[in-house]
């Protein structure tokens, strides 16, 4: 077991969802915490409540976005922001379609807390995995917090 997969244990141990998780590892690979953002980010988990889309999906996504996203006035997004998400979202796709059936939480855990038990660890750790990695092949280093460009 490495470093995320204690801190991923850790962190579902004090009952935060896939979407908190992978949003605070990003925030903490950086030496931040943001707990507007984390909060933020409840209304994607469980499938946005609803069983729809998994909240590992979602948030990777918002995490992809965190890094590579516009968040001011004078900023730009990443010129690979949509690449990224492509690739993201492909692998997450192609993962959770052929282990669990589709990509929705619905699909995973089947509303089955032992199932989610049993599921939801790995995929969260395979999720971070792979946004470090999507983010890396694009030149994106996650212990650097992004400076706002200047006009």
């Amino acid at each position: 077991m490495n470093e995320d997969s204690f801190r991923v244990a850790e962190l579902l141990l004090d009952d935060f969802k896939c979407s908190h998780i992978l949003m605070r590892l990003a925030l903490e690979a950086q030496g931040r915490d943001d707990p507007d953002l984390v909060r933020a980010m409840s209304g994607l988990s469980l499938g946005m409540g609803q069983g729809f889309n998994c909240g590992a999906l979602s948030a990777g996504c918002c995490v992809i976005g965190y890094y590579a996203g516009r968040g001011g006035d004078g900023e730009s997004e990443h010129p690979e922001l949509g690449a990224m998400l492509d690739d993201f979202v492909g692998w997450f796709t192609a993962a959770a379609t052929g282990q669990y059936g589709g990509i929705n939480c619905s699909d995973i855990m089947k509303f089955d807390e032992s199932l989610k038990r049993d599921r939801c660890p790995a995929l969260i750790i395979e999720t971070w995995g792979k946004i470090k990695e999507t983010l890396a092949d694009h030149g994106i280093d996650i212990t650097v917090v992004p400076q706002e460009e200047k006009p």
